[in-house]
């Protein structure tokens, strides 16, 4: 990590430069969180969204994209969100013949870096439509009234009611943690579905509220979370997402679900703060 380029002065290339990509293992936070990576509890994915795309044809003309990548979980490696913003950048002043010839790229690079193979999509200007935005699903918890005098994970706060077994689904806009390398906020919408005892829904916010000044990397927040509620809620299936709010142009949604939960694609949709 001391090699890693976030925190540092930033110099913007000027060329394609596909070095520039820094990979960080899974494995640093899965061993702190107790995950065996040949053995993980859950399927899922990273989608990233890209706002920041543009390169030049082949007569010199700037084109406009928003990209989509969807990382599987058991990728090897995340790719460090500062160095892709850099990776990006380094097109701008590089032509190319198509967008297929900037999506084959893309998907070259990114996958070798991460270990896994890459979905890569790429929207132009004219279709950006198809990112729709909507609200999330199910119930809100922040109207709730709540006391909260912990701001590290509190999984004490999950407490649930065994004689009662539901489904649901609950989500919470006050979502924040901090990156572990600069100290900046991350902002999410989180998006909770679960079969198997009710969850008490006061607590299930104060937990939340607890990662407030938790240091962590988005992926890293939502495996967290994954693996507390698992473990002291006793679900028999889960799913788990954190659609994060942009910074630099980047956004990251990482989703976890159990092998029990019936979805088995991410959900891509924007939510209205993004």
């Amino acid at each position: 990590m001391t090699t890693n380029p976030l925190g540092l002065p930033t110099s913007y290339p000027s060329r394609y430069a596909p070095e520039l990509l820094f990979a960080i293992p899974r494995t640093i936070n899965r061993n702190n969180l107790g995950f065996d990576a040949e053995k993980l509890p859950f399927l899922g994915f990273d989608v990233w969204r890209a706002y920041e795309i543009s390169w030049l044809n082949l007569r010199g003309k700037p084109v406009v994209a928003i990209g989509e990548f969807v990382v599987p979980c058991d990728s090897p490696n995340i790719v460090e969100s500062k160095s892709l913003k850099l990776y990006l950048n380094s097109l701008n002043q590089t032509q190319f013949f198509d967008i297929a010839a900037v999506k084959k790229l893309l998907t070259d690079d990114l996958s070798r870096v991460a270990g896994s193979t890459i979905a890569v999509r790429l929207f132009p200007a004219n279709h950006y439509d198809e990112l729709k935005v909507t609200l999330p699903l199910g119930r809100c918890l922040d109207d709730l009234d709540i006391q909260v005098n912990c701001y590290t994970p509190t999984p004490q706060h999950l407490k649930v009611d065994a004689n009662c077994i539901i489904s649901e689904t609950l989500y919470s806009e006050l979502f924040r943690s901090n990156c572990p390398v600069t100290g900046q906020p991350d902002w999410g919408t989180i998006v909770i579905s679960y079969h198997g005892p009710a969850i008490d829904h006061r607590g299930l916010l104060a937990y939340l509220v607890s990662f407030r000044a938790h240091e962590g990397f988005h992926e890293d927040c939502v495996e967290h979370v994954f693996r507390d509620i698992s473990t002291n809620c006793a679900t028999e299936s889960l799913q788990v997402s954190i659609n994060f709010l942009r910074r630099g142009g980047l956004e990251i949604n990482p989703i976890r679900f159990s092998n029990t939960y019936p979805s088995s694609l991410p959900s891509l949709e924007r939510f209205v703060r993004q």
